[in-house]
């Protein structure tokens, strides 16, 4: 199980936001992406910070309120950014998700955002590895 890796089960086509994005804009793209959160790059692709429904939820809030939009994708996101790459484990990954709080980590290769992998992600790669074991008898 060991050689199960994160680049077989990562989502290449992940929800992405750019720091100068209004928070509004934000809003619409995750909501149509049906993503909790995504990667905040920059225009090399690099990975500056992470964006979640739960961080804009405060500030959009408040935008409702005075019914004005002043704040930028980098005024709410997430700059400390733990992620993974595509070679890595999905098993050490799963060690990682236990006691680390990100649901989902932005995979990252030489510096470039490739993707992103959930926790459903890695269940679904463990269950298709274990196969029959997780299958019950009707």
């Amino acid at each position: 199980m060991e050689s199960l890796k994160v680049r077989d089960y990562m989502n290449a086509r992940p929800v992405t936001f750019s720091p100068e994005a209004s928070l509004s804009e934000a809003l619409d793209k995750l909501l149509a992406s049906r993503q909790t959160g995504g990667p905040v790059v920059n225009e090399s692709g690099r990975v500056v910070g992470f964006l979640s429904e739960q961080d804009m939820i405060h500030k959009l809030l408040k935008v409702g309120y005075f019914c004005q939009e002043t704040n930028l994708v980098s005024d709410c996101m997430q700059s400390d950014v733990l992620s993974v790459q595509s070679h890595d484990s999905i098993i050490e990954l799963a060690d990682k998700m236990v006691t680390a709080k990100p649901k989902l980590y932005p995979v990252v290769d030489d510096g470039v955002l490739i993707g992103t992998i959930t926790r459903r992600d890695v269940l679904r790669a463990i269950s298709t590895h274990l196969g029959d074991c997780f299958k019950h008898p009707v």
